[in-house]
């Protein structure tokens, strides 16, 4: 399956692009659309009856990165407070308090990490890694979603044949994607065949 990806400055310039694939007959299913506006985004969806792409999920990887960046945020509130307790002589005898204390600022910090790095993945998902599944290389793939987080709208024509790819890309710039690096500072196309 050949992908066609574009980046679109205006949801409008999108929708026209959606409207005139499906018009060409290319089916709803095989045709996804991304950008950060939720409201912009249910209005394409109800006007074109294409479902905005979700990116894929950020999976164990977001779960580890939120636990440990919670573990480090417990451990920079608590070590302070319990090398405080050690400085100090009156407050000696409530060192091994303190310790407690770092200990379940650890865990509660790593357990709320997790949870809050689990619903951030889940919720806005990965889109450089779906974009990589589709065959877009790597850093292409980083500057299409720096686009889509800079404003623009991302469109995604997938053709299971691979003979219609260019007929896409022709509807994709007469319908308005611009050049990557318009939108990024990079220097291609912002509408590519992959």
């Amino acid at each position: 399956m050949e992908s066609v990806v574009a980046l679109f400055r205006e949801p409008q310039q999108a929708q026209g692009a959606l409207q005139a694939l499906q018009q060409r007959g290319f089916e709803r299913e095989h045709l996804g659309f991304a950008l950060t506006d939720v409201v912009a985004e249910e209005d394409i969806a109800q006007k074109t009856g294409v479902s905005p792409e979700a990116g894929q999920p950020a999976g164990s990887a977001a779960v580890i990165k939120g636990a440990l960046l919670g573990i480090v945020g417990g451990l920079v509130i608590t070590v302070p407070i319990w090398l405080l307790l050690l400085i100090i002589p009156v407050t000696r005898i409530y060192q091994e308090g303190g310790l407690l204390g770092v200990l379940f600022g650890v865990i509660g910090g790593g357990a709320l990490g997790g949870l809050f790095g689990a619903l951030a993945g889940s919720d806005h998902g990965d889109y450089v890694n779906l974009l990589r599944r589709m065959g877009v290389p790597a850093a292409q793939a980083e500057k299409f979603y720096a686009g889509m987080k800079g404003g623009h709208v991302m469109v995604i024509a997938r053709d299971p044949s691979g003979a219609r790819a260019d007929e896409a890309l022709s509807l994709m710039r007469k319908h308005g994607a611009v050049k990557l690096d318009d939108a990024t500072g990079g220097g291609q196309l912002q509408s590519e065949r992959h």
